[in-house]
């Protein structure tokens, strides 16, 4: 692992972040003693399942798209 000081690090900070994209780990030391490490990350993979839930008993009411009665949509509005 390569180690820079942090005043290196501040001014090499792309070329860093470069180095650690491509997977080697650098360390960033304080008066040669070191104090952070810079490291890619790894993002999670999840597997997806589609579908999970289908035929688990949830329900969709006939009149879900249906306007709202006039009372509760003056209340959306604000009237």
């Amino acid at each position: 692992m390569p180690t820079f000081n942090i005043y290196e690090a501040k001014t090499q900070l792309s070329k860093l972040v470069d180095l650690a994209s491509s997977g080697t780990d650098v360390v960033i030391a304080r008066a040669g003693k070191p104090i952070a490490r810079l490291t890619t990350i790894q993002p999670s993979k999840r597997p997806y399942k589609l579908g999970l839930l289908k035929g688990k008993g949830g329900w969709l009411a006939d009149d879900f798209d249906a306007p709202l009665p006039d009372e509760i949509l003056a209340q959306f509005e604000g009237r």
